[in-house]
Formats: structure tokens, C-alpha cells, sequence
């Protein structure tokens, strides 16, 4: 589903607790980019109100009565739905299994509630210029198992790098899970600048997100896992 040059992005929030629909509405409610249509408490009734409402994204918590965020991730986005519905999940619970099913089944996005209003707002456009977007925390975390095992003897020289000097840099500090603004801030520049490197290092690894390019600075020793606490 698209949306018409200068339309807002029209948004379904879902999630079982008022208080934060509430905070959501009115962070996603004070950009002028965007207007919520919608919401719902649970997820029998977010399924049946996207179908009906047919907003550009549907933002769902993952623990709800009766049908969970996966599960309506599933329905309105998963392989094989016809007309499918961008959702965003964000949620409080960042287990891995949780994390892999979502992405799995269609997602367009994971946060994390504790990430904070920019992050959410960021990741909402993220999604709508096709990109996706996970919480920092949880892409180091998930990535700490790409980590490849040291070579036992150097066989030949590895390839020139396809990216420049700022590219590899900025590779680098998505592997470290920094935001565009938190990359723009540590070089100098601005967010905006940051997503235009980042998307001009994707289309040189040819990789769909930014755990692709966070995997490739891992496998070529630009960047290493977090130290576990």
C-alpha cells in the first residue's frame, strides 16, 4: 500500500494499554507527516480495523488478549497475504524468538518502548521509504552470533573494500547499533546525510537492511560483538 506524495502516513496503533496508545498518538500525532486513523486494544480488533480503515501502518505491542502482535503481524503482512499492511512492532519483550518470528512474518520494523519518541518516529518513516529499523540493543544482540570464527591461516589477500573510507566508517557504527542521528552526531554531520551513506552502502553490498550491513562489518573486521555482561 502506498501513499500519495505529501499525504500523512496514516497509522493504526495497537497495544493493550491506554496509557501508552495514549503517548504514541500524541508523539506520532505531533509530526505533520503523520495522523493516526486508528486504535485498538487488542488483536482480533486491530486485524479487523486494518482491513477496514486500510491505514499506511499498523503500530502493534506483541503481548495482547487474545490475538498477539505476531500473530496479526502475520495476518496483515506475512507471505502470502494478498493485500498486505506494513506493521511496525513495538514492544517492551525483545526476546531473539520473538524478534525472528516478527521479521519472519512480515515486519517492517522491531522497537523497543524504552528506545524513546525519536527512534519511534524514525522507525515509522524508515518503514514507509521501505526500509526497516531495530531497536540498536537488539541488532547488536542478534549479530553477536555472526561473529566469524578466526581463519586458520590466511589463504589469500581478502578483495578490496567496495566501500570508501566514510562508507566503512559509517558500516561500523551501524554494527555498533547507533541511530542516523547518533551517526550524524559522532561524524559531524547530519542525520539526513547519515541515511544517504546508508543507503549508498547497501546498494554497494547489494544488502536489504541495516542488519545486512551490520553482518558485513562483522565478517570483515570492521566491528566485533559486544562484550556479554
Amino acid at each position: 500500500m502506498t501513499t500519495s506524495l505529501g499525504d500523512p502516513t496514516r497509522i493504526l496503533i495497537v497495544d493493550d494499554q491506554e496509557d501508552v496508545r495514549s503517548g504514541f498518538r500524541l508523539i506520532l500525532g505531533s509530526q505533520p507527516d503523520m495522523t493516526v486513523v486508528g486504535e485498538a486494544a487488542d488483536g482480533l480488533t486491530a486485524v479487523g480495523l486494518a482491513r477496514t480503515l486500510r491505514p499506511d501502518l499498523v503500530l502493534a505491542d506483541i503481548r495482547m488478549p487474545g490475538v498477539d502482535g505476531l500473530e496479526v503481524t502475520r495476518r496483515l503482512a506475512g507471505p502470502g497475504v494478498p493485500d498486505p499492511v506494513r506493521v511496525l512492532v513495538v514492544t517492551t519483550f525483545d526476546h531473539d524468538d520473538y524478534v525472528r518470528t516478527a521479521l519472519r512474518d512480515g515486519a517492517c520494523g522491531f522497537l523497543l518502548k524504552r528506545s524513546g519518541p525519536g527512534l519511534l518516529i524514525e522507525g515509522v518513516r524508515a518503514a514507509m521509504a521501505g526500509d526497516m529499523l531495530i531497536s540498536p540493543q537488539i541488532t547488536v544482540r542478534l549479530l553477536q552470533n555472526l561473529a566469524p570464527a578466526p581463519p586458520p591461516a590466511p589463504a589469500a589477500p581478502p578483495p578490496p573494500s567496495p566501500l570508501t573510507a566514510r562508507e566503512q566508517e559509517i558500516a561500523r557504527l551501524v554494527a555498533e547499533g547507533l541511530t542516523n542521528a547518533e551517526i550524524g552526531e559522532r561524524l559531524f554531520i547530519t542525520a539526513g546525510t547519515a541515511k544517504t551513506h546508508i543507503a549508498n552502502v547497501q546498494a554497494k553490498l547489494k544488502v536489504r537492511n541495516r542488519v545486512g550491513i551490520a553482518a558485513w562489518s562483522w565478517e570483515n573486521g570492521l566491528a566485533g560483538p559486544a562484550p556479554r555482561e
